[in-house]
């Protein structure tokens, strides 16, 4: 897996064009935007950024660029995910599932439901960090 930076909020913006309809030049990308229109340079810009941070790379195509995602959607999210757990959460996912039921984003029920799903399933959906998953799911 990439090691995954963060984007700003336009950048992931940008990520969601490339991540839906596949490799584009930068005039395709502005054609798929809404009214208004942000300007060529200014998606130029972002496309730029997102090569400098390994999101994007390049095909050369005469005096122009197409773009192509090379970090897919799906690790992006758990890319991002693992950074949210590790700086909001000190990297403890029995913190992150404490919180949300706190804030009663989950009820205990649905924790349980999903422990028992894991649990069925035979816990083949952990992601080699299934030692750690175990034990702390176990607390709760």
């Amino acid at each position: 897996m990439h090691i995954i930076k963060e984007l700003t909020v336009k950048e992931e913006e940008v990520m969601l064009y490339f991540w839906e309809h596949g490799p584009l030049f930068v005039k395709q990308l502005v054609e798929m935007y809404p009214e208004p229109k942000p300007h060529f340079n200014t998606l130029s810009t972002y496309v730029r950024s997102l090569e400098e941070k390994g999101y994007l790379s390049h095909d050369v195509f005469g005096t122009t660029y197409r773009y192509f995602a090379i970090i897919n959607e799906e690790e992006y999210r758990k890319g991002n995910l693992k950074s949210v757990v590790k700086k909001y959460f000190d990297n403890s996912y029995l913190s992150v599932v404490s919180s949300l039921i706190k804030d009663e984003n989950i009820s205990v029920e649905e924790v349980r439901k999903l422990l028992e799903e894991v649990e069925s399933s035979g816990n083949s959906g952990a992601t080699g960090n299934s030692g750690a998953t175990e034990s702390k799911s176990s607390k709760i």
